[in-house]
């Protein structure tokens, strides 16, 4: 089990050691042996029992919890974030009633019930000293913490609100069903949930048509949305936020099809990006395991013919097939290759994903290669720098421009890509003459 990073080093035109992302290689091919762990049931046994053990010790006498074991004060958003981490487990059908945990989470959810009558104890106080007190409540708009609060509470039917709880969390999805459309999707997503979750089928669908109306769908993508973009809040996290859209799709369309869309985006992204938190991984895994088609079954290989010849790694020696991925590679020497293996035959037998890459690889000069067109794209640019009275300008040099010796050359390139990346090397080779102007590396300011 190796590193995405680490395989195929035979494409590259540098060797991993050379990169800044040899660790993030070897972390990851550490990861990937150590999935074997997760089929230990002695071991995950005892994980899981360490686990709700640190868990508990971080919830405070008044059912909060802190973020850091030792803290004084409980996060409401942590809280609400474990709530509806067990609620997941809950969905899958998971039994948590494991070591008290049920026992913990209900006095979780009596902590937020409490703060949240709180908040609207200062609310009501807020509106009294307002000029209209009717209006204030009228155009109140709830903030995304209420909204986390009330999907990390749909979970839990069998633990209702209790008096004037009820009260409070009716006019709470009243308010935020009026501005629905203005939220971010992380937080329509959340609210479609809610809405379903407490017979409002009707709000729910049309948030859902909305997302759906503002989607991008392609071939090699699947279904996203342009605008789930990182940001520096909590909301604006684009695993999560599609992760959280297909447990949406999933639960009010039932439309399978387009779930297996989505999917296809956070498997995508995956190929090209590191999930670094345990949030980010563990809210992509629920979506993967949530209805739709099951993906994580490898019953059935991708059959793939070249020419004539099929390859069948069973019956290759030479060919090692990856456990738990069915990944395999195959390779030939120059004579080997013949014209009619330029006809590709690929046939996918069963209902996952799967995808591949076929490479040709040989020598060429460089004023011959042309441009291919790929989801990466790189175009590049020479300006003469002159100095003027009115400071400096740039001259776009072109096939009929005269550069002198002691003119000053700007190379700029251009990188245009269909997606994420995160590990991208390149890669600048010069003509002779053009020698750079600084060759020390340095931490420098520029522009």
């Amino acid at each position: 089990l190796l590193s995405n990073l680490e395989k195929n080093q035979e494409l590259k035109s540098l060797i991993i050691q050379e990169t800044p992302w040899l660790r993030d290689a070897q972390s990851e091919s550490e990861q990937q042996k150590r999935i074997g762990l997760l089929f230990d049931l002695n071991h995950m046994s005892y994980e899981l029992s360490t686990s709700i053990d640190k868990l508990k010790a971080m919830q405070l006498g008044n059912g909060g919890f802190t973020w850091f074991k030792g803290g004084r004060y409980a996060s409401r958003f942590i809280t609400q974030h474990i709530v509806a981490g067990m609620g997941h487990l809950r969905h899958l059908q998971v039994k948590t009633d494991y070591r008290g945990v049920d026992r913990m989470i209900k006095k979780a959810i009596k902590y937020l019930d409490t703060e949240t009558e709180k908040d609207y104890e200062r609310l009501l106080e807020m509106a009294k000293k307002s000029k209209d007190e009717k209006d204030y409540l009228e155009k109140y708009r709830p903030g995304r913490s209420v909204i986390h609060y009330l999907y990390a509470r749909s979970f839990y039917p069998d633990m209702p609100f209790n008096g004037k709880m009820k009260e409070i969390a009716v006019y709470y999805r009243n308010q935020a069903k009026k501005v629905a459309l203005e939220y971010d999707n992380y937080t329509q997503a959340m609210l479609a949930l809610v809405l379903q979750r407490n017979r409002d089928a009707q709000t729910a669908q049309a948030i859902i048509k909305s997302l759906d109306e503002n989607s991008v769908q392609s071939d090699e993508m699947g279904m996203y949305w342009k605008n789930n973009a990182s940001g520096w809040y909590w909301y604006q996290a684009p695993i999560e936020t599609q992760a959280l859209l297909i447990e949406a799709f999933d639960e009010i369309t039932q439309n399978t099809d387009k779930v297996n869309e989505m999917r296809i985006w956070l498997l995508k992204n995956k190929q090209t990006n590191a999930w670094k938190t345990t949030k980010q991984t563990t809210e992509a895994i629920y979506a993967l395991l949530l209805r739709g088609t099951d993906w994580l079954s490898l019953t059935d290989q991708v059959s793939v013919q070249i020419g004539k010849q099929k390859i069948d790694p069973a019956r290759m020696p030479e060919i090692q097939t990856e456990a738990g991925t069915g990944y395999f590679k195959k390779r030939w020497k120059a004579p080997e290759i013949t014209p009619e293996m330029a006809k590709v035959t690929i046939t996918n037998k069963g209902k996952s994903i799967a995808w591949g890459g076929l490479y040709w690889q040989y020598f060429e000069d460089l004023d011959k290669i042309t441009h291919a067109k790929t989801p990466l794209q790189i175009t590049k640019e020479l300006f003469i720098r002159k100095f003027t009275d009115n400071g400096e300008k740039m001259q776009q040099v072109m096939p009929d421009t005269n550069i002198q010796v002691g003119d000053l050359v700007r190379v700029r390139i251009v990188i245009k890509v269909d997606r994420d990346m995160e590990y991208i090397h390149l890669k600048d080779m010069r003509a002779s003459g053009f020698e750079p102007v600084d060759v020390l590396s340095r931490y420098k300011w520029q522009d």
